[in-house]
C-alpha cells in the first residue's frame, strides 16, 4: 500500500473578519504577527496565510506597506510557504485587494471564488462592548454587502498573479465556486496541481454539518480527480471537527485565529500555535504524517521562497 501524502497545515493568522475587541490574543501589530505566525511555523504550519492590519487600531490593511512591516522578517526567520491574501475585506474594492500579492509575488495568494452575501452582523449581539468605531461598522455593514468576485474579478486576479510564478489557494465558500473554478480550468488559466480550500461556516456560504464537508469533497473530486489537493478550514466552533472529518478523507487543514478565535468550548485560544498544535494532535492520532515546508512545495508544485519579492 502506497503510504498517504503528508497533511498540509496552513495556519491564517488574522485574517479581516475578527477584531481586537474580540480576542486580546488576535494579533494586530507587526511584531505580533511575526510572534504568531513564527509560533505556527514552529507547531507545524507549513503555509503562513497573512492579511496585514493597522497597528494603531487594528483595521484591516491591504497596503504594500502594510505588509512590507512583517514580510522580511518572517522571510528570514522561516521556512514557512508565505501565502498573501488577495480577499482583504468584503469592503475593499478589488485593485486594493490584489496590490500586495501582485506587487510582492509571493509563493502563493488566496482567491475567493465567486460573489456572495458575507454575514458578519450577528457578531454585533455576541460583542456589545467595542473598543472602536470602526469594529460596529465593519460588522453592521455585512447585512447589505454582497463580497464581490465576479468571472471579471477572478481572471483578473489569475492574470495579475500568474505572471509571477505565483499560485493559489482557491477558497470556495459554497459548491458553485468549485463550479466556477472548473470553468477556469477549462479555459487553461488554472493549471493542476490547484489547491482547493473549502470554507464552512460563514453565513452566506454553506454550513457546517458532516454532510456539508463530504458533499464538498464528492463534488471536487469529481470536478477535477487527481488534479488538485484539497484543504478544509471550519469557521469558529466547527475548527477542530472539520479538521478531524477532512483529515480522514484525505485532506488538508487550515487553522488560525482569522477562522476562529477559540481553542475548545468557551476557551479563548492564546495564539494560532495553539490551534496548529491542536490539529496536529488530530492528524498524527490518525496515524498521518505533518507536511513540511518543502513537502508542501513539492505537493503543490511552489516556486520556492528564493523567488518571491519581499
Amino acid at each position: 500500500m502506497a503510504k498517504p501524502d503528508p497533511v498540509i497545515i496552513t495556519c491564517a493568522v488574522t485574517g479581516g473578519i475578527h477584531t481586537p475587541s474580540m480576542s486580546p490574543h488576535l494579533p494586530i501589530t507587526p511584531d505580533e504577527i511575526v510572534a504568531d505566525a513564527l509560533g505556527a511555523a514552529e507547531a507545524g504550519a507549513s503555509i503562513l496565510h497573512l492579511h496585514a492590519r493597522n497597528p494603531e487600531d487594528g483595521r484591516p490593511d491591504q497596503t504594500v506597506e502594510g505588509f512590507m512591516r512583517f514580510l522580511p522578517r518572517l522571510k528570514q526567520a522561516t521556512n514557512a510557504v508565505i501565502n498573501l491574501t488577495s480577499g482583504g475585506s468584503p469592503h475593499m474594492k478589488l485593485e486594493e485587494r490584489v496590490k500586495p500579492a501582485a506587487q510582492l509575488k509571493p509563493e502563493v495568494a488566496s482567491l475567493n471564488m465567486g460573489s456572495m452575501n458575507f454575514g458578519l452582523f450577528p457578531l454585533i449581539e455576541r460583542y456589545p462592548d467595542l473598543k472602536y468605531d470602526w469594529e460596529r461598522t465593519h460588522f453592521e455593514a455585512t447585512r447589505d454587502v454582497v463580497f464581490r468576485n465576479t468571472f471579471k474579478d477572478i481572471e483578473y486576479i489569475l492574470t495579475s498573479c500568474s505572471a509571477n510564478g505565483t499560485r493559489f489557494e482557491f477558497e470556495c465558500y459554497d459548491i458553485s465556486h468549485l463550479y466556477n473554478l472548473a470553468h477556469f480550468v477549462d479555459r487553461g488559466l488554472v493549471k493542476p496541481p490547484f489547491f482547493v480550500q473549502s470554507v464552512f461556516g460563514i453565513l452566506g456560504g454553506i454550513g457546517t454539518h458532516p454532510e456539508d464537508v463530504a458533499h464538498m469533497k464528492r463534488t471536487a473530486d469529481r470536478l477535477f480527480g487527481s488534479d488538485y489537493r484539497w484543504s478544509v478550514l471550519g469557521a469558529g466552533s466547527a475548527q477542530l471537527r472539520i479538521v478531524a472529518q477532512a483529515a480522514a478523507m484525505g485532506g488538508n487543514v487550515r487553522v488560525g485565529l482569522e477562522d476562529s478565535l477559540w481553542a475548545g468550548r468557551g476557551r479563548l485560544a492564546t495564539s494560532s500555535a495553539e490551534q496548529v498544535r491542536l490539529a496536529r494532535k488530530i492528524i498524527e492520532g490518525l496515524g498521518l504524517e505533518v507536511a513540511s515546508p518543502d513537502e508542501a512545495r513539492r505537493m503543490l508544485a511552489l516556486k520556492g521562497g528564493a523567488d518571491v519579492g519581499f
